[in-house]
C-alpha cells in the first residue's frame, strides 16, 4: 500500500456517501487511504432517499449494487390528497423501462444510513475503517509542496499527501481553506423532517403519501427494510409571528392530525428530527493545492429531484481514478486539474436544475393533484451528465486518408470550452452516437470465452481504463495497447459482431455483440463496420477509449493508432508497471 512508508496517500474528511464512495474507490486502487468523521458514532441520517440510476451504476462498479437493491425498494407511486381526501395518483416511472444502454432506468429508495452501512462494510473489506470522533481543525500545505499537515481537535498533527473534504454543507475543510460559498438561503422555504414510526396498518406502504393543502403539507414515504418506519416531511408549525417552530414528536402528531385523516396518536416514535431550509450555494473552487472539496462541501442545492447525495457520489467517482493514477505514478498532477474543470460546471447546472424543479413543484402543489412528481424529469436520473467541454474529451476531427499522417489526440482549447449543454466538436461515430465526454453506454453481449451473458459495464467494472475495439481493423491497436499498458491499469476488449468468423481470441477480454446493441450504442458503423463479414485486418474499425468512470475519452478510426496512444499516455504515462498500480491491485484482489 502507498509509496513505501506509512504516510497516507489521501485523507478523506467526512464519512457520508460521498466520502465512503471515494474511499472505496481509492482503496481498491491500492492507495493508502484514511477516512475520518467528527461524529463519535456512524451518523444516522436518512434525508437522502437513495441513489439515482447513474449512482446505481457507480455502486455496481464498486460491487455493492446487489446489496443496495436488496436493501431498498423501487420508487413508489405517489398518492396525493387535498383536504384529507385522495385526489390523484401518479407513478412518475410508469413510462420508463430499462434499455440495453441503461439497465437502471430509475433510482432506488434506501435509508441513507443503510447505504452508508453497506459502503462501510465494503471499505472494511479493503482493511480501511472510518476513524470516528476525529475533527480536523487545521490544514497547512507543507513547505516542500508535496504534503499537507492536518491538525486534529486532539491537538495531533499528521502528514498526508492529499486531503478531500467530503464533510457536508458546513464543511470545516472548506472554511479552513477560506474558500467562499456563495449563494442564498431561503429562510421562508422551510421543511421539517424526521424518521417516524406509524402504528402498523395505519397507511398503505406501497405508496408515497402526499397531503398538500393551502395552509401546509405532510409527506410520508415508507422506509424500505422496516415494518413501520416512514420518512416524514412537512411544512413547519409556526408561532404567533409566523416564525417556523423547531420539529418535535408532538408537533409532528399535530401536523398529522391537521392535514391527514389519521389521528396524531398513530405516530409512535419520531427521531432524526431536523429543519431543512432551501440552500443554494456553490464553492468558488473545488481545489486548493493538495486539498479538494466534494459533495455538499462543494455545492448544496434545493432538495427537489433528489440530486444532492447523487451529485456527491458522482464527484467522488470522478476524482477517485484521477488521484489513483497520479498516486500510482502514471499520470502527471495536471490530471487533477480536470476534476474542477469537469465537476464545477456540472454542479452549477445542478443548482439551476434543482431550483427550477423546486419552482415547478411549488407551482404544482398549489393545485389539487399536484405533487413531488413535478420534480422528476429525465435529467434527474444522472444518466445524461457528461463532460464534452473537458480537456479530457479527446477529439478525432476527421478520418485521415491512408496517404496522410494521422492527427494525434487533440484536446479542446480553453477558449473553446462549451457550456455543459452545448454541442461538442465531432468526436467520431455516427450522428447521435455518444461523443467524447459522454457517459459510455452499456450493452448486453456474450463473453466470447465462456458463452455467458454479460454486458459492457461489467467489462468496464474495476479501477481501469478500457479500450474497446470494433471491427477487424481494431485488432492491431488492441494488441499494441495490451503490450504497452496491460500492466498499467488499461484493459482491452474486442467487440465482435455476430457475423464475424475466426478465432475470437487475443489479448484482453472479448465479447460478442450478438444482438447488435453495442454497435448501435457506439455508432461504430461510421468507420466501416458494415456488417458484410468480409473484413480483413486492414479494414477500418473503431477504437473507443472508456475512462475508469465510464465516460468516453476518445473515439477514433482504428487506423488512427497515434491518437489512441497519445490519449493513453496522458492518463497512463509510458505504461510502466508500478507497485500498487490498479492492474496489480485488481489482480491481487481477484487472486
Amino acid at each position: 500500500m502507498g509509496m513505501g512508508n506509512d504516510l497516507a496517500d489521501v485523507l478523506v474528511v467526512g464519512a457520508g456517501p460521498t466520502g465512503l464512495v471515494l474511499a472505496c474507490d481509492l482503496a481498491r486502487r491500492g492507495a493508502a487511504v484514511r477516512i475520518v468523521d467528527r461524529s463519535p458514532a456512524p451518523p444516522r441520517t436518512s434525508r437522502a432517499k437513495g441513489p439515482s440510476a447513474r449512482s446505481l451504476e457507480i455502486l455496481d462498479d464498486l460491487g455493492v449494487a446487489d446489496e443496495v437493491l436488496a436493501a431498498g425498494s423501487a420508487p413508489l407511486p405517489m398518492l396525493k390528497y387535498r383536504d384529507r381526501l385522495a385526489v390523484a395518483e401518479t407513478d412518475p416511472w410508469a413510462d420508463s423501462a430499462p434499455s440495453p444502454d441503461a439497465p437502471y432506468d430509475r433510482g432506488r429508495l434506501i435509508a441513507q444510513w443503510r447505504l452508508e452501512e453497506i459502503l462501510r462494510d465494503r471499505l472494511a473489506g479493503y482493511g480501511v475503517r472510518v476513524e470516528l470522533g476525529r475533527e480536523v481543525v487545521g490544514l497547512t500545505e507543507a513547505a516542500d509542496g508535496r504534503h499537507v499537515d492536518v491538525t486534529f481537535a486532539e491537538d495531533r498533527t499528521e502528514r498526508v499527501r492529499y486531503v478531500v473534504g467530503c464533510d457536508g454543507a458546513h464543511s470545516s475543510v472548506r472554511k479552513l481553506l477560506g474558500i467562499g460559498f456563495e449563494g442564498t438561503t431561503a429562510e421562508d422555504q422551510v421543511m421539517v423532517c424526521g424518521d417516524v414510526d406509524l402504528a402498523e396498518g395505519a397507511l398503505d406502504r406501497t405508496r408515497w403519501h402526499q397531503w398538500f393543502d393551502e395552509d401546509g403539507a405532510v409527506m410520508l414515504c415508507p422506509i424500505p427494510g422496516t415494518r413501520t418506519g416512514w420518512w416524514f416531511q412537512a411544512g413547519p408549525e409556526r408561532d404567533g409571528r409566523g416564525r417556523p417552530l423547531a420539529p418535535t414528536a408532538d408537533g409532528f402528531r399535530r401536523l398529522l392530525a391537521r392535514h391527514t385523516a389519521l389521528p396524531g396518536r398513530v405516530l409512535t416514535r419520531a427521531e432524526l428530527l431536523s429543519t431543512y431550509r432551501v440552500n443554494v450555494r456553490m464553492a468558488d473552487r473545488f481545489r486548493a493545492g493538495r486539498v479538494f472539496l466534494a459533495g455538499d462541501a462543494a455545492h448544496v442545492h434545493a432538495v427537489a429531484g433528489g440530486l444532492g447525495m447523487n451529485t456527491g457520489i458522482q464527484d467522488a467517482f470522478n476524482l477517485g481514478w484521477k488521484l489513483g493514477l497520479v498516486l500510482a505514478g502514471h499520470a502527471g498532477t495536471e490530471l487533477l486539474d480536470t476534476y474542477e474543470e469537469e465537476r464545477l460546471p456540472v454542479a452549477a447546472r445542478t443548482l439551476d436544475l434543482t431550483s427550477e424543479r423546486l419552482r415547478a413543484t411549488l407551482e404544482a402543489i398549489r393545485r389539487p393533484g399536484g405533487g413531488l412528481d413535478a420534480a422528476i424529469t429525465p435529467d434527474t436520473t444522472g444518466l445524461g451528465v457528461g463532460y464534452r467541454w473537458s480537456s479530457l474529451a479527446g477529439v478525432h476531427d476527421e478520418t485521415p486518408r491512408h496517404d496522410e499522417t494521422p492527427r494525434p489526440y487533440e484536446a479542446p482549447q480553453p477558449d473553446e470550452t462549451p457550456r455543459p449543454d452545448e454541442a461538442p466538436r465531432h468526436g467520431g461515430g455516427l450522428p447521435g452516437s455518444p461523443q467524447p465526454g459522454d457517459r459510455a453506454p452499456d450493452a448486453p453481449c456474450v463473453d466470447a470465452a465462456t458463452g455467458a451473458r454479460t454486458r459492457l459495464h461489467r467489462v468496464f467494472a474495476g479501477p481501469r481504463t478500457t479500450v474497446l475495439g470494433f471491427g477487424p481493423g481494431s485488432a492491431a491497436v488492441l494488441r499494441e495497447v495490451a503490450a504497452a499498458y496491460g500492466d498499467a491499469g488499461v484493459r482491452t476488449c474486442r467487440v465482435y459482431a455476430p457475423y464475424e468468423s475466426g478465432a475470437r481470441s487475443g489479448p484482453g477480454t472479448a465479447v460478442v455483440d450478438d444482438e447488435g446493441h453495442a454497435a448501435a450504442a457506439y455508432g461504430t458503423a461510421a468507420f466501416g463496420d458494415t456488417g458484410t463479414g468480409t473484413g480483413t485486418d486492414t479494414d477500418t474499425g473503431t477504437v473507443v477509449v472508456v475512462r475508469p468512470d465510464h465516460h468516453l475519452g476518445l473515439s477514433a478510426p482504428a487506423d488512427d493508432a497515434r491518437s489512441v496512444h497519445a490519449y493513453l499516455r496522458r492518463l497512463h504515462g509510458a505504461g510502466r508497471p508500478r507497485n500498487g498500480s490498479p492492474a496489480l491491485v485488481d489482480a491481487a484482489r481477484k487472486g
